[in-house]
């Protein structure tokens, strides 16, 4: 089935021109086109339309994923919030003190890769070590790649302390590539740069809507 995803603004990749009204056409996990959206929706007449608000860019990789996912723990909302707080959970002695299991890492990094997703996270990049962390990173859709450098501590939010954006972006939207974006609530690159990741509204990938806020 042809889906025609249409934002106000289409960011292709890291550098490219930003276009008004652009659209992605999407066939199964893939990428038919990219262009304006008239020219698309003729294209494509029989295809079902997704309107997004704001800015709709590739993906979004997150680096040292591990650390976020593994050495960090998510307390389950609601049930853990009043003993544990809802921050996540760092340090060996406080993850020492919740006696963490196989099982209870699993749980927590499901919670994480679903706060991933819903910053336009569509790859992640880390060496995971515990079963049920991988297992829960595959099962989400997320992309896995090996680790990558990176400076200063992981983020959830992998446009936190960058100007350009583009830095974080995972590939290009192009004819052919995989059906990996994010769309953000914002009028463009430089307030997209100021408000984050938290700013998303969709996730896509391999073609499915993985994450959309309501």
């Amino acid at each position: 089935m042809l889906t025609l995803h249409t934002a106000e603004l289409l960011l292709t990749g890291p550098g490219s021109t930003p276009l008004a009204g652009g659209a992605v056409l999407v066939e199964g996990d893939r990428i038919v086109r990219t262009g304006p959206y008239e020219e698309l929706a003729a294209a494509a007449p029989n295809a079902r339309v997704r309107r997004w608000p704001g800015v709709l860019t590739p993906g979004l990789l997150v680096r040292g994923a591990d650390e976020l996912l593994e050495r960090t723990y998510y307390p389950d909302d609601p049930y853990e919030i009043t003993e544990l707080g809802a921050g996540p959970i760092t340090g060996a002695a406080a993850l020492d003190a919740l006696k963490m299991t196989d099982a209870r890492w699993g749980n927590s990094a499901r919670r994480g890769t679903q706060k991933l997703l819903a910053r336009g996270v569509v790859a992640v990049a880390g060496r995971f070590t515990v079963p049920s962390v991988r297992t829960a990173v595959v099962r989400s859709g997320l992309t896995v790649l090996p680790p990558l450098p990176y400076g200063g501590a992981p983020s959830l939010d992998p446009l936190a302390g960058r100007a350009d954006p583009g830095e974080a972006f995972h590939g290009v939207l192009e004819a052919g590539a995989a059906a990996r974006f994010a769309v953000f609530a914002v009028a463009g690159p430089a307030e997209l740069a100021v408000r984050g990741a938290t700013a998303c509204v969709a996730t896509v990938i391999g073609g499915r809507l993985l994450h959309r806020r309501r």
